[in-house]
């Protein structure tokens, strides 16, 4: 039998990694400025907190783990540093999610730090982002595995999950049918060239 070479191209990744010790503060921080917001019957948003000191270290691992996966990907990242474009939280009550979509005006990555996701609350699905394959599609064998033929994917993720996408991987998440609500951190980064200046950070 003839052995075929095999190349993977154009990958899409997903990154999680289990950080419960920032949850206390992400949550209070994240209470805070939900406060400054009248409350919807569905999804509320809070201002963007990704200046607040309170943050610093949370922002700080976000921000260094967006520069470790973007030059992971080949990206020419020597003189570069990633800031966020924006940090807030999500609130969704019962019956609230969120439709497909991407992220633009130049984020490279997208990010999510769940705070509560209770049983049957929102579940993140990840979309093939290939619109030619997605219109050719063929019926899946077994839909419960992750294989080169499935059109999107769903994860759950518990507390203290941090995933890390690229911007442009569309995602949606799955209505809540839980009584609680689901709350989580939703940051989109960027990039800037390199200061001189040693005394200025950004993150």
């Amino acid at each position: 039998m003839d052995n075929l070479s095999q190349m993977n191209l154009f990958t899409s990744r997903l990154y999680m990694i289990e950080k419960p010790e920032f949850l206390d503060t992400m949550r209070e921080v994240s209470q805070r400025y939900l406060d400054m917001v009248e409350k919807t019957p569905y999804a509320t948003m809070s201002p963007d907190y990704s200046a607040d000191p309170q943050c610093a270290d949370f922002a700080g691992y976000v921000s260094q783990t967006a520069w470790n996966i973007l030059a992971s990907q080949g990206y020419d990242m020597d003189n570069l540093v990633t800031v966020f474009t924006e940090m807030w939280t999500q609130e969704h009550a019962t019956h609230s999610g969120m439709d497909t979509h991407i992220h633009g005006v130049g984020s490279q990555l997208s990010a999510f730090y769940f705070l509560d996701n209770p049983p049957n609350g929102c579940q993140l699905i990840v979309h093939d982002p290939r619109a030619a394959k997605t219109i050719i599609n063929l019926r899946e064998k077994d839909p419960k595995t992750i294989s080169d033929a499935s059109p999107h994917i769903f994860l759950t993720p518990a507390a203290g999950h941090l995933i890390f996408a690229s911007a442009w991987l569309p995602h949606s998440f799955t209505r809540n049918a839980s009584t609680d609500p689901v709350r989580f951190i939703h940051m989109n980064l960027s990039v800037l060239p390199k200061l001189d200046n040693p005394n200025v950070e950004i993150v």
